[in-house]
C-alpha cells in the first residue's frame, strides 16, 4: 500500500492540468494517429472492474481499424494470468498486480515476467444506500464491518454511532468473489488480510454490488469508483485508526494526492518479451490507450486519466518509443 502511495503522490509533481470540477486529460499526451498493417483480434480477459473501459477502448480502436476483430471476458482479476499464459489472450486486464505466485507461474513458461501497464487510476469505494446518513469509515472499521475479527466486531449501524431507525438495523454486506481483483485488494489494504465474515454476500459483478446496496438501504459494499451511480454514496474514508478521524471524499483530487487510503492503478497485462518487439496489433492497442483518447476514455468510464509521464514510461517498458 505504502508503494502505491509513493506512486500516486508523484503525480502531483507531474501534473500539468488543472483538478477543479472535472477531470482532464493531460494535455502532453498526443492524439492517436492511425497506421497501416493493423489487423486482428482483442482478447481481453481478465478484470470485471475493467470491462466498460476495455469495451470504451475497443469500440474506439475499431473505428480507426474496423477489420479488427474484438472478444472481452470480464470475469475476475484472477482470470488475467491464466490465460496470457495459455495464449487465449493477448490483453489481461487487472484491477491488482499480479501475485507473486502468478508472476512465477508466468516465468516458468516463458522465462520472464510478465508487463504491467498502469492504465488509469481508480479508487476503490466503500458504498451504501443515499439515504444513509453515515459520516465516515476508518479502515480499522471497514474491518470491524467485513471481517471475521475476532478483537473488534461491528453488525449494526448503531455500533457505527447511528440512532434512531438506524440504530439496530443490522448491516448488510455486499462484495466480490475470490476471483476478483477488487476482492483481494480490498483484503489486503482494508481488512489488513483477514477473511471475509461468512454473512458478506458475493456479487458476480462490480455493478451487481452497487445494484444491491441501491436496493438495500441498510447495505453496505466495495466496488471501483467508476460504478457509483445516483442511488448510492461513496462513504469519505480515513486511514487513521480509532474513532473521529479527517476522512477523505472519494474525489478525484485525493486520488492524485495520495490522501484517499484505497486509490490503485488499473493495470493492462501483456505478455511481453524483453527486447522485443509487440506485433503491430498490441502495439497500436497499447500506443491508443495512452493516447488523449485513449485516456478521455477512462474520464468517461469514471476513473482517472495517467500523466504524460507515466504514459511515457509504461510505453518505453514494452518498447514502444513515445512520439511526446
Amino acid at each position: 500500500m505504502m508503494k502505491m502511495r509513493l506512486l500516486v503522490c508523484l503525480l502531483v509533481m507531474v501534473m500539468s492540468v488543472a483538478w477543479a470540477q472535472s477531470v482532464t486529460v493531460d494535455p502532453d499526451l498526443p492524439s492517436y494517429t492511425k497506421t497501416r498493417g493493423v489487423s486482428g483480434s482483442i482478447k481481453s480477459i481478465g478484470s470485471d472492474t475493467m470491462n466498460n473501459l476495455m469495451a470504451l477502448w475497443s469500440e474506439d480502436f475499431r473505428s480507426i481499424y474496423p477489420s479488427v476483430q474484438v472478444e472481452i471476458e470480464g470475469k475476475g482479476s484472477s482470470t488475467a494470468p491464466p490465460a496470457l499464459i495459455a495464449g487465449t489472450s493477448n490483453f489481461g486486464p487487472m484491477s491488482r498486480a499480479m501475485k507473486s505466485a502468478e508472476q512465477d507461474a508466468f516465468e516458468a513458461n516463458f522465462g520472464y515476467q510478465c508487463t504491467h501497464l498502469r492504465t488509469a487510476i481508480d479508487m476503490l469505494a466503500v458504498f451504501v444506500h443515499k439515504d444513509n446518513p453515515i459520516e465516515g469509515l476508518t479502515l480499522e472499521q471497514l474491518s470491524a464491518i467485513f471481517a471475521k475479527n475476532p478483537t473488534h466486531n461491528l453488525r449494526t449501524w448503531g455500533d457505527l454511532g447511528l440512532t434512531g431507525e438506524w440504530a439496530n438495523k443490522p448491516i448488510s454486506l455486499y462484495g466480490r468473489n475470490s476471483a476478483s481483483g477488487t476482492y483481494g485488494f480490498f483484503k489486503k489494504n482494508a481488512l489488513a488480510k483477514l477473511d471475509f465474515k461468512d454473512s458478506v454476500k458475493e456479487q458476480a459483478g462490480s455493478s451487481a454490488v452497487i445494484q444491491a446496496v441501491a436496493r438495500d438501504k441498510y447495505g453496505i459494499g466495495y466496488s471501483g469508483i467508476g460504478y457509483k451511480t445516483a442511488d448510492v454514496r461513496a462513504v469519505p474514508l480515513s486511514a487513521d485508526p480509532g474513532m473521529g478521524g479527517e476522512y477523505v471524499e472519494a474525489i478525484a483530487d485525493n486520488a492524485y494526492t495520495g490522501e484517499y487510503p484505497l486509490a490503485r492503478f488499473l493495470y493492462l497485462t501483456i505478455n511481453y518479451k524483453p527486447g522485443s518487439e509487440l506485433d503491430p496489433l498490441r502495439r497500436e492497442f497499447v500506443t491508443y490507450v495512452f493516447s488523449h483518447e485513449g485516456q478521455l476514455n477512462v474520464v468517461k468510464d469514471g476513473y482517472y486519466p495517467v500523466t504524460a509521464a507515466i504514459a511515457r514510461e509504461d510505453l518505453e517498458s514494452v518498447g514502444i518509443t513515445p512520439g511526446f
